[in-house]
């Protein structure tokens, strides 16, 4: 499995959103139903505050109010059709300089690398896997759940993206989403013109890695870097004693079940030796076993939840990044027996 270069965003200690991500949302709200500022003012939400593109607000907020917003407009995939309007500009200059990259992959290096220049709590990163070109993106918080109006929106936005930005015509090989399959699964896959495999590890688009390396393009690296330069500005840069251990999380969440997750590899990642890996993880307290064991155990809360529409448990385990059922089930009794059974909780 060939893993290429990738970026990883930085996962702010409080999850924030740009309150001027809503304007879309309460567009299509105002659209369908005459309750657009009761719903605002339930969240603690005022439709002045996303007037102001620099205000910022709960992520928790922004999630429920998406999900509250599709059951009121009787759209179970609201945010997938919001996200085949998405444009550039709807995300400022991350948005700008992800249309002026030469190339797909550079212009998703680019999105992973500034997304939390936008929002806070979210993992997302590039990786190359069995000859493919994968996207990644996840929020990160475990309480943030049900979630499905941001991944399906995100997830349809960022194709809406290429191919407003690169091709009209592109279609990925294959999408996967992490909540488990809706009724109305044929939309989503007529949206993003591809297969879609639910019930995954995180949200992700698979590409052609020869069509994502393709450049379309010259790039203008003057306006590139003034537009960079901004979105500096708008992000809280990590100070130089920034902890690991969230660097670590955000890797796991984007390899876990893809590739090893062990020291020698995310040390490499993180351009750093195994041992200086190991060291300031447990100057923090923390333990890489500990990391994901904790991320599995958040993962397979949401898998096993709903017995009655679980996964098949081959499909949980590899997922979780195990080998096989029997690894799946050992794991089990022994969260259990420390009392901290996934299948109980809920």
């Amino acid at each position: 499995m060939a893993v290429a270069s990738h970026l990883i965003s930085r996962m702010p200690a409080v999850a924030s959103i740009r309150a001027s991500v809503l304007i879309p949302l309460v567009q299509q709200i105002d659209k369908r139903s005459g309750k657009t500022d009761l719903l605002l003012a339930s969240h603690g939400i005022l439709r002045s505050q996303l007037e102001d593109p620099y205000a910022v607000l709960p992520m928790a907020r922004y999630v429920a109010l998406f999900e509250e917003a599709a059951t009121i407009t009787g759209e179970p995939a609201l945010g997938a059709r919001m996200g085949t309007g998405f444009k550039p500009a709807d995300i400022g200059p991350i948005g700008m300089v992800f249309a002026l990259s030469p190339t797909i992959r550079s212009a998703f290096e680019r999105l992973s690398k500034y997304v939390n220049a936008v929002q806070g709590a979210t993992s997302s990163g590039v990786f190359e896997e069995n000859g493919d070109f994968v996207w990644s993106y996840r929020i990160v918080d475990p309480s943030m759940w049900p979630r499905r109006q941001d991944s399906e929106f995100t997830i349809a936005a960022s194709c809406q993206l290429v191919r407003s930005c690169f091709r009209r015509g592109w279609r990925p090989i294959e999408i996967q989403l992490e909540h488990h399959a809706p009724r109305d699964a044929g939309v989503l896959e007529r949206i993003c013109g591809a297969p879609i495999l639910f019930g995954q590890s995180g949200n992700r688009i698979v590409m052609n890695k020869a069509e994502a390396d393709r450049v379309h393009r010259a790039e203008d690296k003057s306006l590139i870097e003034i537009l960079e330069r901004h979105i500096g500005d708008l992000i809280n840069e990590p100070a130089a004693g920034d902890i690991v251990t969230e660097k670590v999380q955000a890797l796991i969440g984007i390899y876990l079940g893809r590739k090893p997750v062990t020291v020698a590899t995310l040390a490499a990642e993180l351009k750093m030796s195994p041992r200086s890996l190991q060291r300031r993880l447990s100057e923090e307290g923390v333990s890489l076993r500990d990391l994901v064991r904790r991320h599995r155990q958040t993962l397979a809360v949401h898998y096993l939840r709903d017995r009655h529409h679980a996964a098949p448990m081959s499909e949980i385990a590899r997922v979780l990044g195990y080998a096989d059922n029997t690894v799946l089930w050992r794991a089990l009794r022994s969260w259990e027996k420390k009392g901290n059974d996934p299948s109980s909780t809920g």
